[in-house]
């Protein structure tokens, strides 16, 4: 059974969706509707959803600034709008689908079964993430290493091998020593969840540094200097915690 959200700030189209999902598709609920997306945003922090129906262009704020108040998207997004021209940015944002309007019934279906499909694969990931997570947790006196998701994937990194992370947005990149840069849909404090060792300092709101990659610090301007020639500032909160870690 998929549960499901609908979200639209026209009323009319809220009950066309729910008309056209009701009698053409099986095994589905839908247990929220809404005009208001900061309702559906309250509603999402109490409620579990396999799928999330979101209109574009809304008065109080368009569907990607409402993905935007969204730490972690464990469900799938399907775009419906009625205007192309929201396409490309729908796949960088990576909706599952986008529907244009009026909603073809067929389409639709195939949209629905992509859904199923997507909760199938979404919970064995999280099933056997989870689980190798906690081996790389067991392990990481001895071999201090992180698993990282990465598209569909787990990556295991050695600690000494993290120079620093910088969030971008909703996204994060990490930068390793042998100067690949990887590409995380976490933003950084979720990163620094992950990284929970000694060797990890969140130095900026936009920065975490391992703190074994320093080579200079310059109190008078106020950034370090790691490794790879990398100049991070320190951000004057932080500044004490820094030196009391370094």
């Amino acid at each position: 059974m998929l549960k499901i959200i609908l979200i639209d700030d026209e009323s009319k189209s809220l009950t066309s969706l729910e008309w056209e999902i009701t009698n053409f598709c099986n095994d589905i609920e839908i247990i929220g509707k809404f005009t208001n997306p900061i309702e559906a945003l309250t509603f999402l922090k109490t409620n579990s959803v396999d799928c999330v129906f979101l209109d574009i262009e809304m008065p109080q704020m368009d569907g990607f600034q409402f993905l935007d108040q969204i730490n972690e998207k464990d469900f799938a997004v399907v775009f419906t709008t009625a205007y192309d021209q929201y396409a490309i940015k729908a796949i960088k944002e990576r909706a599952l689908d986008y529907l244009l309007k009026p909603i073809d019934s067929d389409d639709l279906k195939i949209t629905l079964d992509r859904v199923f499909e997507f909760k199938k694969s979404f919970q064995l990931n999280k099933t056997l993430e989870e689980s190798l997570l906690k081996i790389s947790k067991s392990n990481e006196g001895l071999s201090k290493k992180v698993a990282i998701p990465i598209d569909g994937k787990l990556v295991f990194l050695k600690t000494q091998d993290i120079i620093y992370c910088k969030s971008d947005g909703n996204y994060c990149n990490i930068f390793l020593e042998n100067k690949e840069k990887l590409f995380l849909t976490k933003k950084l404090k979720e990163v620094e969840d992950l990284l929970n060792f000694d060797c990890f300092f969140r130095i900026h709101n936009s920065y975490l540094i391992n703190l074994e990659k320093v080579k200079e610090y310059f109190k008078t301007d106020g950034y370090v200097v790691l490794t790879n020639n990398k100049k991070i500032p320190v951000s004057r909160n932080r500044k004490n915690n820094f030196l009391d870690r370094v």
